[in-house]
């Protein structure tokens, strides 16, 4: 195995493991501090963000060895959350429809599902799937912003299909997807929302939500089939975007709101390595150097962890004054979505050899890739 495979492996499990672990305890609400008031919500914060990045591994990671045992414990841990969180007799009984913030994180919560089906549902007793469907279900009630939220409800029933629900809505689905589709900006971008900002929006919700939501329910209808190719070149686009904005010293630009989230803001090159779309000029390996190098810097800095093992808020380091209103300590864990890659096997050859990012190359005087938009009909 790599190095950097090891790292991601050992990295991950140091931030996942206190949250699945006090939740599978039942235990997450006296245990996980609150760094903001939103104690409404934090929980179910914590617990979707963790899985949504966690899920991959758990699906496709080893069966056998160190890493395989490592995996088998981590699954375990996460259907014991789940049982926690949606039980109505448990302690740690989310919230699911109080306030609006329930459905963007029952949202995580169902891509992790979508990402890990087998582990996160199907191994479920059927009790706990039952009142799983019942909790997100539950979501309906919430009207979602006019904004990348549209997506929140449109996984929410692309997770209740998937779950077999004969009643999933086609509408918020369809919703989400045209008005995506109206808010493209160009060259591999969409706004959140009819304004574009510079934030990394695309990466956090937009375009890994669009892509597994089309990959899920694109053969239901014509033209949701007829956006998949569109909506994967501006993916892989983005992709492209993404990987450039490295740099040699594996920092990147702090722009746009919610930069607590740190390294999540690389969750959708992380996916499209996964998904082995990444552009042709762009080796798997030099993605991987570049996420390593920016994950080593930001979780190795002073702060990023209290001294119990829960993230604090911050970009590098402790600092709260970076944490809009809607941030607190279970927002943090959307971070895991670095991890997407780990869903490919230990001989991928993401994990193979060393190859520099583009950063590199061009910082040092080397041959790099002309950078090229993508035309605007895409």
């Amino acid at each position: 195995m790599s190095e950097d495979r090891t790292y991601w492996v050992k990295t991950l499990i140091q931030i996942a493991h206190p949250v699945l672990q006090a939740l599978s305890e039942r235990r997450l609400t006296r245990d996980m501090p609150v760094e903001a008031d939103r104690s409404k919500y934090t929980h179910l914060e914590a617990l979707g963000r963790t899985l949504a990045g966690i899920s991959p591994w758990l699906e496709h990671g080893p069966r056998t060895g160190k890493e395989g045992q490592q995996r088998a414990d981590m699954a375990l841990l996460a259907r014991q959350a789940i049982e926690s969180a949606v039980d109505p007799d448990s302690s740690e009984y989310m919230n699911f429809t109080e306030g609006g913030q329930p459905l963007v994180d029952a949202a995580f919560l169902a891509h992790a599902i979508i990402r890990a089906p087998h582990e996160l549902y199907e191994l479920l007793p059927g009790k706990t799937q039952a009142q799983l469907i019942t909790a997100l279900l539950s979501t309906r009630e919430i009207r979602p912003v006019f904004s990348n939220w549209l997506l929140f409800s449109a996984m929410i029933e692309t997770v209740l299909f998937r779950m077999g629900v004969e009643i999933w809505d086609r509408m918020r689905i369809d919703y989400a997807i045209r008005q995506h589709e109206q808010w493209y900006k160009g060259d591999g971008i969409y706004g959140d929302g009819p304004q574009f900002h510079w934030d990394y929006y695309n990466s956090f919700v937009i375009q890994p939500m669009l892509v597994d939501i089309l990959d899920m329910m694109g053969d239901q209808f014509s033209d949701w089939d007829a956006l998949r190719v569109p909506v994967q070149q501006r993916a892989v686009r983005y992709a492209g975007i993404l990987e450039r904005m490295i740099s040699p010293e594996g920092t990147y630009p702090p722009i746009g709101r919610s930069l607590a989230y740190r390294f999540g803001a690389f969750q959708h090159l992380s996916l499209m390595a996964l998904r082995q779309d990444l552009p042709a000029e762009v080796m798997p390996a030099q993605v991987r150097g570049a996420l390593t190098a920016v994950i080593r810097r930001q979780i190795q800095m002073p702060g990023t962890f209290d001294e119990q093992g829960w993230l604090q808020i911050g970009f590098a380091g402790n600092q709260p004054d970076i944490g809009e209103g809607y941030i607190s300590t279970g927002s943090l864990y959307l971070c895991t979505t670095v991890f997407l890659a780990l869903g490919l096997a230990p001989e991928h050859e993401f994990w193979q050899g060393q190859a520099e990012w583009t950063a590199q190359k061009a910082w040092s005087g080397k041959a790099f890739p002309i950078d090229m938009a993508v035309p605007s009909h895409n």
